[in-house]
């Protein structure tokens, strides 16, 4: 961030100077947490990234400030959860079903995740359990689950009180326990059921694709009403075999494939002439795959094009393209 000089005619001065302040780099320096918080609570990186620019916004106009980093986390909070309560108006009306908001994890990436609590927490799966919860008890929750923030400080975050604040979170874990499902903690065993599954679709092999499936499989498609998707889940071992056999690419492949990290999981992007076409994630459970996840729409791509144009995040490529 900068600050423009605005007395430049007096100054006698025929271009534009822009001047770094002591607070714009004391945001800067939170900047990665606050955008953190705020796509746990909201589960979209285009609104996380909104509310970390508005809660700049109130930083510039803010008096002074003796704990940047408080300050700065009470803010970006509280707008998550004002966003949120919008959100939630806005997903009724969603065509189909609502996925999250995917974004490269991993080295090379603006948050690269270190530890299996902080994967887990940006997971498809807790994302949209997630979405089960009130916006105060899921800010609750993430704040106290993933950033070890105490019950006084998010009492006053909030306006509630700390007793309050510790019955949210309990009810918001007794409530995420109920279907939590960790990752594997062999992530190599993960990257290769997901590399099979798109061997076996691609190759038309539909008894080897029903082996790697569970009999509850379960596939999510989100297209938002924008490009052609499934309006609902397609569940069961047989029909989620038929689906994926139905939508990816046969042999020789018309698009690139390559296996990335998203949302703290090995995912599949698949790349049409340099345009991201689609991000797909896979669950698994006891090595076979339980959900499958696959965003299309457009809106919901633009932020892991953005990151892929930057070559930061290391892929894999799968497939080269006719």
């Amino acid at each position: 961030m900068v600050r423009i000089w605005d007395d430049l005619p007096a100054r006698g001065l025929g271009v534009v100077v822009v001047q770094p302040t002591v607070a714009d780099a004391q945001f800067e320096a939170q900047r990665g947490r606050l955008f953190s918080i705020a796509y746990r609570v909201l589960g979209r990186v285009s609104d996380a990234e909104d509310a970390v620019q508005d809660a700049y916004l109130r930083w510039c106009r803010a008096a002074e400030v003796r704990d940047p980093e408080a300050y700065l986390v009470r803010v970006v909070t509280r707008l998550a959860v004002d966003r949120l309560h919008s959100a939630h108006v806005r997903r009724e009306v969603y065509v189909g079903p609502w996925l999250p908001e995917p974004l490269l994890t991993g080295p090379g990436t603006a948050e690269p995740l270190q530890t299996v609590e902080q994967r887990e927490s940006v997971s498809f799966a807790v994302l949209l359990l997630l979405e089960r919860l009130s916006p105060t008890e899921r800010a609750v929750f993430v704040l106290r689950a993933v950033f070890d923030r105490g019950y006084a400080e998010l009492a006053e975050m909030l306006d509630i009180t700390p007793d309050y604040c510790r019955q949210l979170y309990s009810r918001a874990r007794s409530h995420l326990a109920e279907e939590r499902r960790r990752f594997p903690a062999d992530r190599r065993l993960h990257a290769d059921l997901t590399r099979r599954l798109l061997a076996a679709a691609s190759g038309g092999d539909l008894t080897g694709l029903e082996a790697m499936l569970c009999e509850d499989a379960v596939v999510i498609t989100d297209g938002g009403g924008r490009v052609r998707a499934a309006l609902r889940p397609v569940v069961g071992r047989a029909a989620v075999a038929r689906f994926l056999l139905g939508i990816s690419p046969p042999e020789p492949f018309s698009v690139e494939m390559a296996l990335v990290e998203v949302n703290g999981a090995p995912g599949l992007i698949a790349t049409d002439a340099g345009r991201l076409t689609s991000v797909g994630l896979v669950e698994a459970e006891d090595g076979r795959a339980r959900r499958i996840y696959v965003v299309v729409n457009p809106g919901k791509l633009r932020w892991v094009a953005g990151q892929l144009a930057a070559a930061g995040a290391p892929r894999e490529p799968l497939t080269r393209s006719r």
